[in-house]
């Protein structure tokens, strides 16, 4: 049976949640809040997907325990990301349009495509996911450092779960869909479909939102070289070509090069036909942060700094 635990945690957001949460690192937090953005529309797309192949999934005990824990927890990261969502739409009601036109990919999916393909796509989104939020939270001191504990603190919780159930996703588009190599055909239309979203959010982002409340170019930070840029201002040379070119530090400016290496490379494992997210290597913090959690900790404020005074912990 499914080992995953459904965690309702109280988050608060309102109006005084800045844009620019993390000052330190503009870039970051911009990436941060246009995932906030993705997030509601696609755990909801993951609920109504998955509940349509209810039948199916129902008909091994085991997978169905999976995926209904699975989708609770997506439901409330859904429920979660909402509010802080609509705490950046009531400082910025322009962007409750960027919110309809990021909903509408994904309804359009569930009208248009078959069960099979929800299923690859699901899987083929959750698969980087531990790589990616493994390279954040082994450092999250430098990039979540001296940034608003409100946002942090959702943050790493969505970070850590999506680790937690890794294998979800995998584990349901096998039983829907045996065959590995559906999954990899679908490739380059699911990343495809998710480049046009974020690039959509970040142009959004970039006209409702002045200059100096984001500290950098969204639509810059979303393209789809943000990776080889990071590469590019490291090794020989990089310095020079970092100091030619103006603006915020990158996404992953004070990570090692050796961790955005490693995580470049299991990015691209992870959508090879029979990768299995759990195999893969984990943040170890991910079970500091539940191990506090059961213990009782107010997780909306375990890490960060508090919004008026206070010390990034």
């Amino acid at each position: 049976m499914t080992e995953l635990v459904v965690r309702k945690i109280a988050w608060e957001f309102d109006r005084s949640v800045p844009f620019l949460w993390q000052p330190t690192n503009p870039n970051f937090g911009i990436f941060c809040n246009a995932f906030t953005f993705i997030a509601v529309p696609f755990e909801k797309y993951i609920i109504s997907s998955l509940r349509q192949a209810q039948d199916r999934l129902s008909e091994d005990p085991e997978v169905a325990a999976e995926a209904e824990a699975f989708l609770r927890q997506e439901a409330q990261h859904a429920a979660a990301h909402r509010k802080h969502m609509l705490a950046l739409i009531e400082r910025y009601p322009a962007l409750e349009q960027c919110y309809q036109d990021t909903v509408k990919p994904y309804d359009d999916l569930i009208t248009n495509r078959p069960g099979e393909l929800h299923a690859a796509c699901i899987a083929h989104l959750q698969a980087p996911f531990t790589p990616l939020f493994k390279v954040i939270l082994d450092n999250r001191d430098a990039l979540f450092g001296g940034s608003d504990q409100r946002v942090a603190s959702l943050m790493m919780w969505h970070f850590v779960e999506e680790i937690e159930h890794r294998s979800s996703g995998l584990i349901l588009y096998r039983h829907l869909s045996p065959d590995p190599w559906y999954r990899v055909k679908h490739f380059r239309r699911t990343f495809r479909h998710v480049s046009e979203v974020a690039a959509n959010i970040a142009a959004a982002f970039d006209r409702h939102i002045p200059f100096e409340e984001r500290g950098a170019s969204a639509t810059e930070l979303m393209s789809p070289a943000l990776l080889v840029d990071e590469f590019r201002f490291r090794g020989p040379g990089g310095a020079r070509r970092r100091a030619r070119r103006p603006g915020a530090p990158t996404l992953f400016n004070a990570v090692p090069t050796s961790h955005l290496a490693k995580m470049a490379w299991r990015l691209a494992l992870s959508q090879m036909p029979h990768h299995n997210p759990a195999d893969q290597p984990l943040p170890e913090w991910a079970a500091t942060w539940m191990q506090e959690y059961e213990q009782g900790t107010d997780m909306t404020a375990f890490f960060g700094t508090p919004p008026a005074t206070g010390n990034a912990r």
